[in-house]
C-alpha cells in the first residue's frame, strides 16, 4: 500500500474543509407575493411589499434583486415573526452570487438581508421587504391613462391603483376588489410557468 508523508495528511486535512465551505448553498425560498402600490400619476414611482420565506437550512442571509432600470429608495425588512426591523445593505451581483444566488447577475444590485435566526432544516425564516422604485419605464401616462406595463415572474401578485382611479383595462384574468380607503386592487395568481407580462391600465373617477 502507498503511503503520503505524514506532513501533506495533516494539511491535506486541514485545507479541505475549509475549502468546502466556501460552497455555499444554492438559495431558496417559498410563498412569495407582491403588492405594487402605484404612487402619484407622472411620478413613476411605485411601492413594493415583498413577502417571501427563506428555506435554505442553515442560511443566515437572504438576497432580493433590484431591478434594473428601476432606482430603489426608502427601503426597510422585517422579521414577520417577530415584527422587528432587520439589518439589510445593498451590494453587488457578486456578492449575491457568492452568497448562494444561482446566476445572480453580477451587473445588478440586490439587498442583503440578515435573518433574525438561521433557517431551520425543513422550515423558514419569513421576511418582508419594502421598497419603493422609480421606474418611468413600467408606470407612465399614456392618452390619459395611467399604465403599469411589467413582466411579473412571482406567482402571486396584487397591483393598487392610486386614490380616485378606477380598472380600465388588465390583460390577465385577475380578482378586482376595492379596500376599505377606497382604493381599487387587482390580484392574480399566475399558475404558467412563465412570467406574466402584465399590463394595467386606469382612469381618473369622474
Amino acid at each position: 500500500m502507498r503511503r503520503f508523508p505524514f506532513h501533506l495528511f495533516v494539511a491535506t486535512a486541514a485545507i479541505l474543509p475549509a475549502e468546502a465551505q466556501t460552497v455555499p448553498a444554492r438559495q431558496t425560498d417559498a410563498d412569495a407575493y407582491t403588492r405594487y402600490e402605484l404612487l402619484a400619476p407622472g411620478s413613476g414611482r411605485f411601492r413594493i411589499i415583498y413577502d417571501v420565506s427563506a428555506t435554505t437550512p442553515g442560511a443566515t442571509l437572504y438576497f432580493n434583486a433590484i431591478r434594473k432600470g428601476s432606482i430603489a429608495t426608502d427601503e426597510a425588512v422585517i422579521d414577520r415573526m417577530t415584527g422587528k426591523p432587520l439589518e439589510f445593505y445593498v451590494v453587488g451581483g457578486t456578492v449575491a452570487r457568492a452568497g448562494g444566488v444561482t446566476g445572480a447577475d453580477t451587473t445588478s444590485e440586490y439587498i442583503r438581508v440578515r435573518l433574525a435566526r438561521p433557517v431551520p432544516r425543513e422550515g423558514e425564516a419569513r421576511i418582508r421587504i419594502d421598497k419603493t422604485y422609480r421606474d418611468t419605464a413600467s408606470y407612465f401616462v399614456q392618452e390619459g391613462l395611467l399604465v403599469f406595463s411589467r413582466p411579473l415572474g412571482i406567482k402571486r401578485n396584487a397591483v393598487v391603483l392610486p386614490a380616485g382611479y378606477e380598472l380600465a383595462g388588465c390583460n390577465y384574468p385577475s380578482q378586482v376588489f376595492t379596500e376599505p380607503d377606497g382604493r381599487i386592487v387587482i390580484s392574480y395568481i399566475n399558475v404558467g410557468p412563465a412570467e406574466v407580462p402584465l399590463i394595467v391600465k386606469a382612469r381618473r373617477l369622474p
